[in-house]
């Protein structure tokens, strides 16, 4: 067992001199130079006074600095708090008061959103709050308690060599807690899953190994760092072997055929949103006679969300990417089960492959038994990759972890008699939304506070770009009546932009069971066949 810190360590004495970051900007990293700063940061990181087991939040896109960050804050013993890079004031506020951090790092701006004055907004209410470190420039000001990146990084540099940060990495223990990455709640209150350096060290060890990783691999990664996909898969998986990154801060199909180009990159994540559109505009370029150059294209990731079956063969046969498809969830760090070179193309885009060596899968009914093979329950898993917990919630974790250990993962599978696994429905009411987990009673907590609103529900429904979106039906107040617009206008900038409704029907009533429940599946149903009818329009925002 090794922790991050130990990972990293052991990667540079290995390959000093090879690339670890080539970011699109310019900048590049030896793994010397990211080790280095590494040390850097963490001294200054201890200067600050953050203490072993201190909770550090983390709010940026794909920057070498969030790289950076991540392995000083598990060299010190700290943990690290990913936050989604599209989250709102109240959503970061919950998540940094419910994880009590004590440091924030965090960009100054990105994409139009000014990060300094929303943590203005919310600090005063988060007594944990001690330090505030800005990466980059800001477009408010920037008050004296926060600190630059780049001072903390320089003051830690001044004082590398006493001693002190050696100290502090020698208590650091494989199985301590390393990761809290919180999942949607399905009550609005998102649950953090612990993880600890074993458990991502390992997954993003075999995840890589399944994909044959080396050092002369390049991976374009324009999955979110905040993501497990991108922070265990993507940056754990390419150190581990001395691989080279190149991190895409917001994803646009026809730049990451360009980095592909630019770079070599030889190794392709994504969800299968992001596979539709490169393939889309790749087949355009060829069309067109501006084709993109991916014949460094060796292999890649699959994950996040059903893939259609067109898709993982298009990318295989017309761009080349011999990809696998991987299935899991946070709460086992997160990859459970994945599909190898050798299975036969049927298995590969039917199914989500078998799994990892140390991992064991069951299917179970509603008694947690396992059921006989080709019937379909629930998938839960067993092993070295299953959290340590959701923070500061036992009853949850023991909701989802019994006393044998098996982890539940909530969603309907079928295992054949090698072990092959297909994913065929979800037992939790969620949907997957470009990749990101959406759980209805989120978006339905927040309309419940419009005025017009006496009840809702939301359903995902199908889409080919996002693979799914948010519907919601709603029951207006008596003598009111909804707009639809209204209501998708009233979400935006108060829910993550993933979470808003596309689509928006004022109902009499909803389905109901006897015992007074919501028949969601009805309303998919219902759904489906105006969709099919083409009685229902989709919506954007209004441009405010």
């Amino acid at each position: 067992m090794r922790t991050l810190s130990q990972v990293l360590r052991e990667t540079t004495t290995k390959f000093p001199r090879r690339n670890a970051i080539l970011d699109p900007s310019g900048i590049t990293l030896t793994y010397q130079q990211l080790d280095k700063r590494v040390d850097q940061l963490a001294r200054g990181l201890l200067e600050l006074g953050v203490a072993k087991g201190d909770k550090v939040g983390l709010w940026m896109p794909n920057l070498p600095e969030w790289v950076i960050t991540y392995y000083a804050v598990a060299r010190i013993g700290a943990v690290v708090v990913p936050m989604n890079t599209r989250y709102k004031t109240h959503e970061v506020e919950y998540i940094l008061d419910n994880s009590e951090a004590t440091t924030l790092v965090a960009v100054g701006a990105f994409a139009g959103i000014d990060y300094v004055s929303m943590i203005g907004e919310i600090r005063g209410r988060l007594p944990n709050l001690k330090h505030v470190l800005i990466v980059g420039e800001a477009s408010s000001t920037v008050d004296s308690t926060m600190h630059p990146f780049d001072s903390v990084v320089e003051r830690g540099a001044a004082l590398v060599s006493d001693g002190v940060l050696g100290e502090r990495e020698s208590l650091c223990d494989p199985l301590d807690n390393v990761f809290i990455l919180y999942t949607s709640g399905t009550t609005g209150n998102p649950k953090g899953a612990m993880l600890s350096h074993h458990n991502i060290a390992k997954n993003a060890e075999q995840v890589t190994d399944v994909l044959r990783t080396g050092e002369e691999d390049v991976f374009l990664l324009a999955v979110p760092f905040f993501h497990c996909f991108g922070c265990v898969m993507g940056i754990a998986g390419s150190i581990t072997w001395g691989a080279a990154m190149v991190p895409m801060q917001i994803f646009k199909p026809a730049e990451a055929l360009e980095l592909v180009e630019r770079f070599g990159v030889s190794v392709l994540y994504g969800v299968p949103t992001m596979f539709v559109l490169e393939l889309e505009t790749y087949r355009k370029g060829r069309a067109d006679g501006s084709s993109y150059d991916v014949s460094t294209l060796r292999t890649g990731i699959m994950a996040g969300a059903p893939c259609p079956v067109e898709v993982m063969k298009g990318t295989m046969e017309e761009m080349h990417c011999n990809v696998s498809i991987a299935y899991g969830l946070t709460e086992a760090s997160p990859v459970i089960t994945m599909t190898r070179f050798d299975d036969s193309i049927e298995r590969r885009v039917e199914t989500v492959g078998r799994a990892l060596d140390g991992v064991e899968v069951k299917i179970a009914d509603d008694d947690k038994q396992p059921v006989s093979v080709g019937e379909m329950g629930e998938l839960a898993c067993r092993g070295y990759n299953v959290m340590m917990g959701y923070y500061k919630m036992p009853d949850k974790t023991a909701e989802a972890i019994d006393d044998d250990g098996w982890l539940y993962s909530g969603d309907l599978a079928t295992m054949d008699e090698e072990g092959y696994v297909q994913i065929v429905g979800r037992k939790k009411d969620m949907l997957i939304s470009g990749g990101f987990n959406v759980y209805p009673a989120e978006i339905e907590e927040y309309l419940f506070t419009h005025p017009k609103v006496q009840n809702v529900s939301v359903i995902g429904i199908p889409d080919s770009v996002m693979g799914e979106v948010a519907a919601a039906y709603i029951i207006p107040r008596e003598g009111m009546q909804i707009d639809p617009q209204e209501i998708v206008d009233f979400c935006v900038g108060e829910i993550a932009n993933f979470k808003v409704p596309r689509y928006v029907e004022g109902v009499e009533d909803f389905p109901m069971t006897q015992s007074g429940k919501i028949q969601k599946y009805r309303l998919r149903e219902i759904a489906k066949a105006a969709l099919d009818a083409g009685r229902m329009t989709k919506l954007s925002p209004s441009k405010k």
